[in-house]
């Protein structure tokens, strides 16, 4: 029998066996195929036409390559596995290595550049609907035209050529340094000492579950703003990065095996099949595969993390846009107002307009304040805030002798905690003003351009902003102290009278709620697509690597389902043990990346928006739901090998 034929017949035989391998194949060249699409699609300009932009693009392009060799080469490997004894077979036989491996090389080549060329069709096709998708979530006004990309199809031919030579050179390292009798039980090799639960391993399950407590409530403390640099902030971080991680393998590594082995010893050695099937199973697998499972463990929290993150960004685009504009149009350059004014009446469009002087006061915060303010290059006894009258806020009436504060950022309220109680002094040329302190709202008043991005304003009585009016501290003023509000009275008219804000107003100092939308569910909104792309991809790839792991289990152990069925077992006994391996295989590494995720959103969920549980819940209810089809076809898998087994 020539090469050739050998390789068309061992093709057609192994067929079966190649359809995970071509899936992961197309799979991995259709995203990618897809994602260069956009990159290079013209109608993608707008949206990564900023420098963030363009390198999110970039990042996320780079990363996507490293997850998908990560893939592939674990699908090969997988792959190669599975055929260990076919090579050891054509060894016996009297082939030499270099032989085997030109057999087996041709035959990967033949599956690789035909999926090769299925991924790009596919990916084009995919292209489609990922570009009405950004544009929906980018809200930009632009069609979706279909455009073959050359630069798109050079670059994933580029890419994947190369990652067909690393898993070309793992297969020959594979063949050259394995013997005959190593191929032969390549097959749980790692696996086929069992010892007993040493006292080490014991105190390594204990040290991971301490770990993982330690960051968490490092973690709480986050909540709790007890961190009040940007350094201190940093270091927290990574503390709780390192600690949750390695705490993850040790608990994988030792408490799995310790409380499966308290279960089993407190059944008194007596064993049901559902038992021997899942219990037993884990147990004897859990060191070989302790590893994977805090991979996909802390890929499971990464991905629920920067999805969270992400659509907290862009979810709270609204009311981050509220704090910053007070009013639809926020003018603090008194001079254009007028001719705003004079444009909006010419256009017969209704508005109401509010004024509110606000002068720059120095003040002492040190009583009323929990942290300092040295990170953002301040002092809490000489610190300039902006200072308003009581009559500037609807419904409000302070004595002489108190001071309220109002509108403060998410971010420095957890930087910076206030006292609900105590004294603040105010500096003026006639010496300090005390004032009582009762209390802060989160309202704004005025504009961002005031407040310098997120600090609070003070609110005093009418006769302690006039003696401070009267002689203000020019070294700390503003270009203007007067913040103009201007309010569209029908929404309907609000687009139109957009477009004449951007022609009549040109100041950096002025701001439009409406434009703030927009630009801002641009740039989130491309941050959120090319950060769900990845959570996408790590979902999947993940999903698809603890399901192909669980298929090469399940035709190892396929013997013992022959011999359970032969026994008597009904195939609904051994499927019930199944389940609950799947369970756990599949729902602990979930769980805990929940877990995971929910701690490190919540840490530093304040930097990106203003609000928090509805996006996260989303986040966490979707990616659960996908994450639950690779367990369900894992079990539908199992079953069938159950069926074959008798």
């Amino acid at each position: 029998m020539s090469v050739n034929s050998l390789i068309w017949r061992s093709l057609k035989k192994n067929l079966k066996n190649y359809y995970l391998y071509i899936f992961a194949l197309v799979f991995s060249v259709a995203l990618y195929f897809s994602f260069v699409t956009l990159q290079y699609d013209p109608s993608m300009d707008p949206m990564k036409g900023t420098i963030k932009g363009e390198a999110s693009i970039r990042s996320a392009s780079i990363l996507l390559i490293a997850i998908v060799t990560i893939f592939l080469v674990y699908a090969n490997n997988i792959f190669m596995k599975r055929r260990s004894k076919e090579i050891a077979m054509y060894q016996l036989v009297g082939m030499n290595k270099s032989k085997v491996f030109t057999i087996l090389n041709t035959e990967n080549s033949i599956l690789y550049f035909g999926s090769l060329l299925a991924g790009i069709f596919v990916g084009f096709s995919f292209s489609k609907l990922l570009m009405l998708i950004l544009i929906r979530i980018t809200n930009v006004d632009n069609l979706a035209k279909l455009n073959f990309s050359t630069e798109a199809l050079i670059q994933t031919a580029v890419v994947f050529i190369g990652i067909f030579l690393i898993t070309m050179l793992v297969n020959y390292f594979f063949i050259k340094r394995k013997g005959i009798l190593d191929l032969f039980h390549t097959v749980s090799s790692t696996e086929m000492k069992t010892k007993k639960i040493s006292v080490w391993e014991v105190l390594i399950g204990l040290l991971g579950l301490l770990l993982i407590i330690t960051g968490y409530y490092v973690s709480s403390m986050l909540f709790d703003g007890d961190f009040g640099t940007i350094n201190e902030l940093f270091m927290a971080m990574i503390f709780i990065l390192d600690s949750v991680i390695i705490g993850t393998y040790f608990f994988y590594k030792g408490s799995i095996r310790f409380l499966f082995n308290l279960i089993r010893r407190k059944k008194n050695g007596y064993l049901t099949i559902q038992d021997v099937l899942s219990l037993s199973s884990i147990m004897f697998r859990m060191k070989s595969n302790a590893m994977l499972l805090t991979v996909i463990t802390t890929v499971s929290a990464l991905s629920i993390g920067l999805l969270s993150l992400s659509y907290i960004a862009y979810y709270s685009v609204e009311k981050q846009a509220e704090r910053n504009v007070t009013a639809d149009f926020s003018i603090a350059n008194t001079k254009e107002v007028p001719l705003f004014e004079d444009a909006l009446q010419e256009k017969k469009i209704g508005y109401e307009e509010k004024k509110v002087n606000v002068i720059q006061v120095y003040t002492d915060l040190e009583e009323i304040t929990a942290k300092s303010f040295e990170e953002v290059n301040y002092t809490t006894d000489h610190m300039p805030m902006p200072l308003v009258s009581d009559t500037a806020v609807d419904g409000l009436n302070l004595k002489p002798d108190e001071i309220k504060f109002t509108g403060y950022s998410d971010m420095i309220a957890t930087l910076v905690q206030f006292k609900d109680s105590g004294t603040v002094q105010l500096e003026s040329p006639d010496g300090h003003i005390p004032l009582t302190y009762v209390g802060i709202d989160k309202k704004p008043i005025v504009s961002s351009y005031f407040t310098g991005g997120g600090m609070p304003v003070m609110i005093v009585d009418e006769s302690v902003y006039e003696k401070l009016a009267k002689k203000p501290d020019p070294s700390i003023q503003l270009e203007s102290s007067v913040h103009t509000g201007i309010t569209i009275k029908n929404e309907a008219n609000l687009e139109k009278a957009n477009e004449v804000f951007l022609e009549t107003v040109d100041s950096d100092m002025n701001d439009s709620r409406y434009q703030q939308i927009l630009d801002q569910k641009n740039s989130m909104g491309l941050l959120f697509f090319v950060v769900a792309f990845l959570g996408l991809t790590f979902l999947i790839t993940s999903g698809c690597i603890l399901y192909f792991k669980q298929m090469d289990e399940g035709e190892e152990e396929l013997p013992n389902y022959t011999i359970l069925r032969k026994l008597g077992f009904t195939e609904g006994d051994l499927l019930k043990g199944i389940i609950a391996k799947q369970i756990f295989n599949f729902g602990i590494p979930l769980i805990i990346g929940l877990c995971h995720g929910y701690f490190a959103v919540q840490s530093g969920w304040f930097f990106f928006g203003s609000d928090l549980w509805t996006p996260m819940l989303i986040v966490m209810v979707l990616y659960t739901g996908l994450y639950s089809i690779f367990g369900i076809l894992s079990v539908l898998y199992y079953k069938k090998l159950i069926k074959k087994a008798l």
